[in-house]
């Protein structure tokens, strides 16, 4: 039998595999898949932290051009991927680079918020990355980076339909997948976007999560995204997260020991 974190790697090898057929236009100007130059990097993150099943999954939208595109790991802020979860593999560059933004790995010196923020409160909460990854995993919803030509970002939620139905079929399958592997109680979107995509995901694949108790109860819920785009993440993020996922029962109202 595969380890867990054999076959999250497997299904994201054949979502990459699938992601490299797909073509997009206007206003999307260039595309950087981290899964593919920063692929050590996300495997040294499946290998290390998706180790059996989980209780809570943390679902995000799509990488950031200073986080994951930069380090091949979920809402990667660089200091929390290099210092707290201790990735060191070697990040090489896509092959259609954007002059405006280019990736420096684990060298880059610009700071993502939204990872800062994310990464921040699980340490500051659990300390360590195994007290953390005892119960939770963290996963994008869709791995590719898009940009307009003048660098902007762009979101997947704004591809025209005929775009984003391939895009979704691959990000779906890979999600379904992850769910039945990883068996979670707790379905966490970050995000408006992230939680519509395990709603419907759950819904069309009649997704069963765990097989304890509550296994076909499964939560799903969405916290607020820690993007500083969001006037309402700007006024305490941690603190209204935390409260959250306090009084979903996710977490405990005292923090955990630290060991």
């Amino acid at each position: 039998m595969k380890k867990t974190s054999e076959a999250v790697i497997e299904i994201a090898q054949k979502m990459v595999q699938g992601l490299r057929k797909l073509k997009f236009s206007e206003p999307v100007h260039t595309v950087y898949n981290p899964l593919e130059y920063a692929w050590p990097a996300h495997e040294q993150y499946l290998e290390r932290f998706a180790t059996g099943p989980k209780r809570v999954l943390f679902l995000g939208m799509n990488p950031g051009p200073w986080g994951m595109a930069q380090t091949g790991v979920p809402f990667g802020e660089i200091q929390a991927v290099r210092d707290f979860l201790k990735i060191d593999a070697k990040i090489g560059k896509p092959l259609r680079e954007h002059p405006k933004r280019p990736i420096e790995g684990l060298g880059c010196s610009r700071s993502e918020v939204s990872g800062r923020r994310m990464w921040g409160l699980f340490q500051e909460r659990f300390g360590t990355p195994k007290a953390f990854f005892a119960e939770h995993f963290v996963a994008n919803y869709c791995p590719l980076v898009f940009m307009d030509e003048g660098a902007r970002n762009l979101t997947p939620d704004k591809l025209p339909a005929r775009e984003m139905s391939p895009l979704s079929e691959h990000c779906d399958r890979h999600l379904t997948e992850l769910i039945r592997i990883l068996e979670p109680r707790f379905l966490v979107g970050v995000g408006q976007f992230a939680e519509e995509c395990l709603r419907r995901v759950c819904k069309r694949a009649e997704v069963v999560p765990g097989d304890g108790v509550g296994a076909k109860g499964a939560t799903i819920l969405r916290i607020l995204h820690p993007s500083p785009a969001s006037p309402a993440a700007n006024r305490g993020w941690s603190t209204a997260v935390e409260k959250t996922l306090v009084e979903q029962g996710i977490w405990g109202e005292k923090r955990p020991k630290r060991a």
